[in-house]
């Protein structure tokens, strides 16, 4: 009779459901889940590209994933946006849509960046960069918490003269239907808007426009 011994060592689960499990957890809690993210909790980010082939996550930019079954809502959209771009604030259009002003459905995520930021490439959202000078780029910033994520938008007055500021871009009856809108609304607060307006050198421009709404 032959014996056989086998001799068993200590084993442990496989390495790569080990990671894929721990990379599902952590893209869960998590809009945009990020290689270097990935990297730090320990996790072969060579685990990133076999869910990505198994169809669980889908690359959205350069270092950047999320899980397929993501809802892509507004909010969703801006979260992914901004956490691409992490210096940016949202401005003009989208910004407008966010405060609920006028009608616009903009089909691009608007996006400040202070002058000389380098803005990466990527799938998902489309956006359209507006850049805006260092001094000036902070005037007027809000942080709102969306789906998780943290999102940094110009507020109601800093968006509305952005409106005239950029108006060869959003169209002169944009800017007229959010000043109209957000002075309707209450939410236009005249000593904050000139202020803004005069330090945007656009106090001039908006003059007429405003003297025509508080008459």
């Amino acid at each position: 009779m032959i014996c056989i011994h086998l001799i068993v060592t200590g084993s442990k689960t496989p390495q790569p459901s080990s990671d894929s499990a721990r990379l599902l957890a952590l893209a869960q809690t998590r809009p945009v889940l990020r290689a270097r993210d990935v990297a730090a909790e320990g996790i072969h980010t060579g685990t990133l590209a076999r869910l990505v082939r198994a169809g669980t996550l889908e690359k959205i930019g350069a270092g950047r994933y999320r899980l397929t079954t993501s809802d892509v809502t507004e909010g969703h959209c801006l979260v992914l946006a901004c956490s691409s771009v992490p210096s940016s604030v949202v401005c003009l259009s989208t910004a407008l849509r966010f405060h609920n002003l006028g009608t616009q459905l903009p089909r691009e995520v608007w996006l400040a960046v202070p002058r000389g930021t380098r803005v990466p490439s990527f799938a998902y959202p489309p956006i359209r960069v507006t850049r805006i000078a260092p001094a000036l780029f902070d005037l007027g910033v809000e942080e709102h918490h969306v789906e998780g994520g943290v999102v940094r938008v110009y507020n109601v007055v800093r968006t509305v003269v952005d409106c005239f500021r950029f108006r060869n871009k959003v169209g002169m009856d944009v800017v007229l239907e959010a000043l109209v809108e957000a002075r309707r609304s209450r939410r236009l607060n005249l000593n904050e808007l000139h202020r803004i307006a005069k330090a945007l050198r656009v106090d001039r421009v908006m003059r007429p426009y405003l003297e025509m709404l508080v008459v």
